[in-house]
């Protein structure tokens, strides 16, 4: 059977629903890309219709089309060969060609061995249009944002869903009652390929859709977190909470979270400490989950979870409570800027290296931020941020110099300019034999003779400590 999203994929622009503002912006970028030859990207949840946009635009202009999926094929290698030569080409025969880049948010520097520099230097270089569809627009790097326009596309409104069904009725020779076609628009808000996968399903090998039938075919219903929150801390005994917990959609490690933070709101006392005590069990069953990998475990921290902190009340609760997202959650997103940065370098130094990143993490990158602290000693700053090919924001990060200094920038650019230099591969600047004389000058010099003295070290420990700054690119640094 052919699949509807695909038979009933819209052809035009005109055809797009529920995002009148997104498709006219799309419009106007390829109408005037001449005046200013920019990629665009184009975000947005799953199944709000980015893909059916960019084949519906490559019909209204003419444009043939060439599409790569960059969770597939998301090296340098495999995305110059896809779709450098196309975004190269300046004279096709056949007009534009519209390159279109799906999952572009799912490339992660060099972790893809290059493909997110390479998709970048594409969208800076490219001569034909080119199109980038992601679902999360902040997971893409800023380099790669800053070099395109962007266009949110929101999800598709239950209002908006009931016409494309009710089409596909029509044209499928399927009689329906309406409340049928809202019932499929309500439960998918939002996901319009949802509905119409649903409406599929649902319709088999029927002639006609009731009611009755979304309900029998739709998918199971969830139950919400603060619904849970309620079942556990005043409605359900133990065994009623952990039978509840079953229709809720949350991991045992958000759920954890969740109620305890909130369980102070309603439990006091003795019922608190019993509360608590259950919940610690619980942490300890999710630290064997993440120590061995056996999510088996999950059923004993969800037992302790909900059955252990109903059992926990010792008497009635009632009345409506303000239950809020744990706070932990708020702390992980207030440093998340930083962690995203210390992560960046240190997959950096894991990739150049031949480390791990929780090697990189926790025995690298601390010594390269006591060298090159606030870009002091400037010569082996410009050799970290040759080597680990860091941008300004990185090398603020590590140095803990502002990022809009000029010393940062100037580091950057001198940095750029060494990586750039093929006759000069080295980042010290001054090949392979002056960073060797340069270490063996700092091997020999009057302060690590009396450090190795003082603390008694050998000199086969001075040769296996200089082997293991060697495997983790401090060597190049010390």
């Amino acid at each position: 059977m052919t699949d509807w999203t695909e038979k009933y994929r819209p052809t035009t622009l005109a055809e797009i629903r529920g995002n009148n503002k997104a498709r006219d912006a799309l419009g106007e970028w390829a109408t005037s890309w001449d005046e200013h030859g920019e990629c665009v990207i184009l975000h947005g949840s799953p199944g709000v219709g980015k893909t059916s946009a960019a084949h519906a635009l490559a019909n209204d202009m003419d444009w043939s089309t060439i599409e790569l999926n960059a969770s597939d094929q998301r090296t340098a290698d495999a995305i110059e060969r896809v779709a450098g030569g196309a975004a190269m080409n300046q004279s096709l025969s056949t007009g534009r060609q519209l390159v279109i880049v799906d999952e572009a948010d799912n490339i992660h520097g060099n972790a893809d061995r290059g493909g997110a520099r390479a998709i970048t230097r594409l969208v800076k270089e490219t001569q034909q249009p080119m199109v980038l569809i992601a679902n999360e627009y902040y997971e893409m790097s800023n380099a790669l944002r800053n070099a395109c326009q962007e266009i949110e596309f929101r999800d598709v409104s239950a209002r908006s869903i009931v016409p494309v069904l009710r089409d596909i009725c029509r044209k499928e020779a399927i009689e329906y009652e309406s409340a049928a076609l809202d019932a499929i628009a309500d439960a998918n808000s939002g996901d319009l390929r949802g509905a119409v996968n649903d409406l599929q399903a649902i319709a088999g090998d029927r002639e006609h859709i009731e009611k009755a039938d979304v309900v029998t075919d739709d998918r199971d219903r969830t139950e919400g977190i603060f619904q849970l929150l309620d079942a556990v801390f005043k409605e359900e005994d133990a065994r009623g909470a952990l039978e509840f917990s079953y229709d809720v959609d949350e991991t045992p490690d958000d759920v954890i979270n969740w109620i305890e933070d909130n369980v102070p709101k309603d439990y006091h006392g003795g019922e608190l400490a019993d509360a608590y005590d259950h919940l610690a069990a619980a942490d300890r069953w999710l630290g064997r989950v993440r120590a061995t990998q056996n999510y088996t475990y999950w059923r004993y921290a969800s037992d302790n979870t909900t059955a252990g902190v109903a059992a926990s009340r010792r008497e009635s609760k009632g009345g409506w409570t303000r239950y809020s997202p744990p706070s932990y959650w708020s702390k992980l997103g207030r440093s998340k800027s930083t962690r995203t940065k210390r992560d960046y370098v240190a997959q950096q130094i894991a990739t150049s290296s031949g480390t791990s990143i929780a090697t990189a993490r926790r025995s690298v990158l601390p010594y390269l931020a006591t060298m090159t602290h606030h870009c002091t000693n400037r010569e082996r700053t410009v050799a970290m941020a040759a080597r680990y090919d860091l941008d300004a924001e990185h090398v603020a990060f590590v140095t803990g110099s502002g990022e809009d200094t000029n010393k940062v920038q100037s580091i950057v650019e001198e940095a750029q300019r060494l990586r750039s230099t093929p006759d000069d591969p080295e980042p010290a600047g001054d090949g392979g034999d002056a960073r060797n004389q340069e270490n063996s000058t700092v091997d020999t010099s009057d302060d690590a003779d009396e450090r190795a003295t003082e603390s008694g070290e050998t000199d086969s420990a001075e040769s296996e400590d200089s082997e293991n700054d060697q495997q983790t690119g401090l060597g190049d640094f010390v």
